[in-house]
């Protein structure tokens, strides 16, 4: 099993509050987040972000292991993903990634190209996750 982590460190309530996000990697270290980075335009990253650079790079490298092993070479994979939340009763919900793919690959016909992205979205491990069960351990400390 990989395991990779990421920690966030809040202070405040919910609307004036403030987070910094640190990954594992430390790719992102004290990366701040809040209100503002997450429903307007204000400075720092946002959970929904953070998913859909996930989701395009799981996405684009499980593409070029498919293509690899049916035998093509991709000169170039380019994938935006758009992490839609939407309004949902008192609070929000995620309801879909968008993938959007321009890709550059040699000697390959559009429906082996098409079957082959089909199966790359439908198992790359983040596209599983967004169907997941949620594990939760909470403790509080006091």
């Amino acid at each position: 099993m990989i395991t990779k982590e990421a920690n966030v460190v809040w202070r405040g309530d919910g609307k004036s509050g403030q987070g910094e996000i640190t990954t594992q990697s430390k790719a992102l270290s004290a990366v701040p987040y809040g209100f503002t980075s997450r429903f307007e335009q204000g400075k720092g990253t946002n959970p929904e972000e953070l998913i859909a650079a996930a989701h395009a790079g799981c996405f684009s490298m499980a593409l070029a292991f498919r293509l690899a092993e049916a035998g093509f070479q991709p000169r170039e994979l380019r994938t935006k993903a758009a992490v839609s939340m939407d309004k949902e009763g008192s609070g929000f919900t995620i309801k879909e990634s968008r993938l959007t793919l321009e890709a550059s690959v040699p000697e390959i016909d559009e429906q082996k190209f098409k079957d082959l992205a089909a199966e790359a979205k439908a198992n790359c491990p983040v596209s599983k996750l967004l169907n997941a069960k949620i594990i939760l351990d909470a403790q509080l400390v006091k």
